[in-house]
C-alpha cells in the first residue's frame, strides 16, 4: 500500500501535458510584446518631442540674431560727417522746410529754433533755390536780441541732390566791425592831419605877405612852430597806437623799475607844468617793481600826466602815486582840473575823443592819448580805471601785475611809507 501511494503521489505531481500548458505561455508572450511595443513607441514620441524643442529652439534663436533693416537716414551720413568738420554754421532743410540737421554754432546764432528756420530772409533764401536750383548768397543783419548787439551774418545757400537744401551761415560781425574801425580811423587821421597841415600852409603865406614886417614874421613863425610840433606829436602817437594794437600780450615781460618811470613820466611834463605853475608830486610806496614793457608802460603814464596838466587851472596840482593791491601795481594820476561828465567816461578811451574840443585845440591835444593808455593794459594783462567830478577834477588809475618775491610770492617791493606833505589829495582816496 505504501507503494501505491507513492506511485499514485508521483502520479499527481506530473507535468502538466501540452494542451494544458500552452494558453498559460501565449498570454506571457503576448504581454512581453505589448510591453516593449509600448516602450518603442515612448521612446519614439520622445524623441519626437525633442526634436522639435531643438527645432523650436533654433528657429527663436535665428530671429534674435536676426537684424532688423535700418531705416533709411533723411541725411546721408556722408553729408553729416563733412557738415560736422565744418566751421560754418550748417542747416540742412527738408522739402517742407523743416530743419533735419543743424550744427551747434546754427542754434547758438538764434538761426535755427526747434526744427525751423527762425530768420525769415534765411527762409526765403532757401525757398528760392528749392524752386529753381541756383546757388545764392547774401548778407543780412540779425536783429537784437536781449544782451546781444546785431550780428553781421553772410549765408550761402545751395541745393543738396533733389529734395535738400544745404546753407551755410558765416558770422562776419567782428570783421564788419573792425572795417568800420577801420573806416572811422582813416576818416580821423585824415581830419586830424589836415588841421595843422592846413594852418602851416596859411601860415607860410602870410609870412610870405609881411616879409618886410618882423614882428608879424616872427610871430606867424612861433605859431608855424607849433603847428608843426602838434603834427609831430600826433603822427608819433598813431605809429604808436598802430604798434600797440599789432602787438600780443608779453611773452617774455621785463622787470621794470617803478620809481624810473614816474620820475621819467614828470620830467616830460616838467616845463608845461612850471608854465602854468602846477605842482608835480609824487606819492605812495617806493621801491616796487612790474612786469611789462618800460617803452609802452611811460607812453600810459606820461600821457596821463600831460593830459592832467593839460586840463588843470594855474596854480593847481597834478599827483602821481604808487600803492600795491594784491598781486598789482596801482599808477593812479590825479588832477584838480575840469573833470569829465558822467555821460561821456565811456568814451574817453575812444581814438580821437576829445572831451572838450576847443580845449584839446588850443593845447595841442590830439584825442588818442588815453586810447594808447587803454591799449597798454590790456597788453600788460591790466586794467585803467577813471574816477572824476566835473569841477573837481579826475584820477586815472593804471593797474599792472608786479613782479612777485620768489620766497613770499607777494610783489617785491623795498617800500617806504608816503610822508604827511606826500599824500594824495581826495580824489584818489575815492578811486581806490
Amino acid at each position: 500500500m505504501l507503494r501505491e501511494r507513492m506511485v499514485n503521489s508521483r502520479k499527481s505531481r506530473r507535468s502538466p501535458s501540452p494542451a494544458e500548458a500552452s494558453p498559460r505561455v501565449t498570454d506571457a508572450y503576448d504581454r512581453g510584446v505589448d510591453s516593449t511595443v509600448a516602450a518603442v513607441l515612448v521612446g519614439l514620441l520622445g524623441a519626437a518631442l525633442g526634436a522639435a524643442s531643438v527645432l523650436a529652439w533654433r528657429l527663436s534663436e535665428a530671429e534674435q540674431r536676426t537684424v532688423p533693416p535700418a531705416p533709411v537716414p533723411a541725411v546721408p551720413p556722408a553729408v553729416t560727417s563733412v557738415l560736422s568738420a565744418l566751421r560754418s554754421s550748417a542747416v540742412v532743410v527738408g522739402p517742407d522746410d523743416v530743419v533735419l540737421k543743424a550744427s551747434a554754432p546754427a542754434y547758438s546764432l538764434g538761426i535755427v529754433r526747434g526744427n525751423r528756420l527762425a530768420v525769415d530772409a534765411l527762409l526765403a533764401l532757401v525757398q528760392e533755390v528749392r524752386r529753381d536750383g541756383e546757388i545764392r548768397e547774401e548778407e543780412f543783419v540779425l536783429a537784437k536780441s536781449r544782451g546781444r548787439s546785431p550780428l553781421h551774418v553772410a549765408a550761402r545757400v545751395a541745393p543738396l541732390g533733389s529734395r535738400l537744401v544745404l546753407a551755410l551761415v558765416d558770422d562776419r560781425t567782428r570783421e564788419r566791425r573792425l572795417e568800420a574801425i577801420r573806416r572811422d580811423f582813416v576818416v580821423n587821421v585824415s581830419h586830424e592831419l589836415k588841421t595843422p597841415i592846413g594852418a602851416i600852409a596859411l601860415l607860410a603865406e602870410a609870412v610870405g605877405e609881411a616879409a618886410d614886417d618882423p614882428a608879424a614874421v616872427h610871430r606867424f613863425a612861433g605859431r608855424m612852430r607849433n603847428e608843426s610840433e602838434r603834427l609831430t606829436r600826433l603822427v608819433q602817437q598813431i605809429i604808436e597806437l598802430s604798434r600797440l594794437q599789432g602787438d600780443d600780450p608779453l611773452h617774455e615781460p621785463a622787470v621794470v623799475s617803478v620809481d624810473a618811470l614816474l620820475e621819467r613820466s614828470l620830467d616830460r611834463s616838467r616845463v608845461d607844468a612850471q608854465a602854468k605853475e602846477i605842482a608835480l608830486e609824487r606819492a605812495g610806496e617806493h621801491g616796487l617793481e612790474v612786469l611789462g614793457s618800460g617803452e609802452q608802460i611811460l607812453s600810459a603814464i606820461g600821457n596821463l600826466v600831460e593830459n592832467a596838466v593839460a586840463y588843470s587851472p594855474e596854480g593847481s596840482r597834478v599827483v602821481v602815486t604808487a600803492r600795491t593791491e594784491g598781486s598789482l601795481v596801482l599808477l593812479t594820476v590825479s588832477d584838480q582840473g575840469i573833470g569829465i561828465a558822467p555821460t561821456e567816461i565811456d568814451r574817453i578811451f575812444e581814438r580821437f575823443y576829445r572831451v572838450d574840443p576847443a580845449r584839446a585845440r588850443s593845447t595841442g591835444g590830439t584825442g588818442l592819448g588815453l586810447s594808447i593808455v587803454k591799449h597798454v593794459a590790456a597788453t600788460h594783462g591790466g586794467e585803467v580805471k577813471v574816477w572824476s567830478v566835473q569841477g573837481e577834477g579826475s584820477s586815472f588809475t593804471l593797474a599792472l601785475p608786479s613782479r612777485l618775491d620768489r620766497h613770499t610770492r607777494r610783489p617785491a617791493q623795498n617800500a617806504v611809507p608816503a610822508t604827511t606833505t606826500e599824500r594824495i589829495s581826495e580824489p584818489e582816496e575815492a578811486t581806490s
